[in-house]
């Protein structure tokens, strides 16, 4: 017949002791020669500050992901409400885009040509003799070229009374091609009547040779400027 063994009997406060035992008298220069469960110990606080230093460090940079991706979002939503926008208003503006293609073609046809220039020149004056005006001084300046049309500077002097001297200026405002008045001085006259010194001012527009070569001297000038 078995005999039975005497149950062992566990002491908690014993049991305690030995385990505050293991953290006494550590070397802390040589943690590898601690007893197993300060060791273990160790192991566990240094995993968890890693992972807590992990965890913040990838928190910051969701939070600035997360508010550069909602900036992100606030600016394609207004960039989809714009071409929603758009696209409702399409045949909208392809009308505005063909009023306003009618609208330069009708300004250019405003501007004379080059071969059309002396023509232009001979209206202006026409429309002061024809106003009884003497004219002291018709001399066409430098011409000044631009992007896409010429500007050419006219210095006028004539005399006359003054309401013949406003007839021509109206009449030099209905040509059917651009020019302007600029740098108007009206002054009595030795003979009694007015003299006025005006810059009349009219434009042509390139043709295709002239504005050909009008891009490639611009291209040359910000090639040169970038060089720089």
């Amino acid at each position: 017949m078995a005999t039975k063994r005497p149950s062992q009997k566990i002491d908690p406060m014993l049991a305690l002791r030995r385990f505050g035992q293991q953290f006494q008298g550590l070397n802390p220069n040589d943690p590898s020669v601690w007893p197993p469960v300060p060791r273990y110990a160790l192991c566990v606080g240094v995993a968890a500050i890693v992972l807590v230093a992990l965890w913040f460090f990838w928190l910051t940079n969701s939070n600035d992901e997360l508010a550069a991706d909602r900036a992100t979002e606030v600016t394609l939503r207004a960039d989809y409400v714009k071409k929603v926008g758009q696209a409702a208003n399409l045949d909208l503006l392809k009308k505005q885009r063909e009023q306003v293609q009618q609208y330069v073609t009708l300004l250019e046809k405003q501007l004379p040509s080059k071969a059309e220039m002396d023509a232009l020149l001979s209206d202006i004056n026409q429309a002061g003799l024809g106003r009884s005006l003497q004219f002291e001084l018709f001399r066409p300046g430098q011409i000044s070229v631009k992007d896409y049309y010429a500007e050419l500077p006219i210095a006028v002097r004539v005399t006359g009374r003054y309401h013949d001297m406003g007839a021509f200026a109206a009449d030099v405002a209905n040509l059917s091609r651009i020019v302007t008045l600029n740098n108007l001085s009206i002054a009595p006259n030795k003979d009694g009547g007015l003299v006025m010194d005006a810059t009349a001012r009219t434009y042509r527009y390139l043709d295709d040779q002239e504005q050909a070569a009008q891009k490639e001297a611009a291209q040359k000038a910000a090639a040169g400027a970038k060089k720089k």
